[in-house]
């Protein structure tokens, strides 16, 4: 799958389409389309509906993700990203994320080098903690840079190893399952605590 078809004058189109939703002030968080106002993949569904005679309904991800050649993954992204970033932010968003996308390349990687990002910082989160044990600590970071590595890999790569990150499941999983029970045991002395002091 080839971002825009492969098609710059298709680009230069919806960004186009983005800009004049932006300035009509069309792009509202909190519902795929409503009285004429659209969250960011609605937008885009409608300029697409418009531009290419399309019938995509406004919240079809799928469609919507086909019709630009992204990987589906990345328009609901986007959706997650418009909808949580700050007010302004978000208005500009749409404009920037369709003029950040190049023309006739397959996507799909972007996914393993945005997910590296978020473990590097998740790594970073997991070491500043006070509140937990350093086994669990360590546990954890490793369980993340076990994902880390399987990203960084397919990055090299450019193949996602199945089996390896089966593996890397299962001990993200067991981390999760430590540091769950590590917080129902705080939690649990906790309830006791305030309990015995109750009056």
């Amino acid at each position: 799958m080839l971002t825009y078809q492969n098609d710059k004058k298709f680009k230069k189109e919806m960004v186009s389409e983005m800009v004049w939703h932006r300035k009509q002030d069309n792009l509202i968080k909190g519902t795929y389309a409503k009285n004429g106002k659209f969250c960011a993949v609605g937008c885009g569904v409608e300029s697409l509906n418009r531009r290419k005679g399309l019938e995509i309904k406004h919240d079809d991800h799928a469609a919507y993700a086909k019709a630009l050649g992204i990987p589906e993954w990345l328009a609901r992204l986007e959706d997650t990203l418009f909808e949580n970033l700050p007010s302004e932010e978000s208005k500009e968003f749409p404009v920037k994320f369709l003029r950040a996308i190049p023309v006739g390349v397959d996507l799909e990687p972007v996914k393993w080098r945005f997910c590296a990002f978020i473990l590097k910082e998740n790594i970073e989160r997991v070491l500043a903690l006070k509140d937990i044990s350093e086994d669990l600590k360590k546990q954890v970071v490793d369980a993340i840079r076990g994902c880390l590595a399987l990203h960084e890999q397919a990055v090299k790569s450019g193949n996602w190893d199945e089996s390896a990150a089966e593996s890397a499941a299962w001990s993200a999983r067991s981390a999760a399952w430590s540091a769950r029970s590590a917080a129902y045991s705080r939690y649990a002395k906790e309830l006791l605590r305030l309990l015995r002091s109750a009056k």
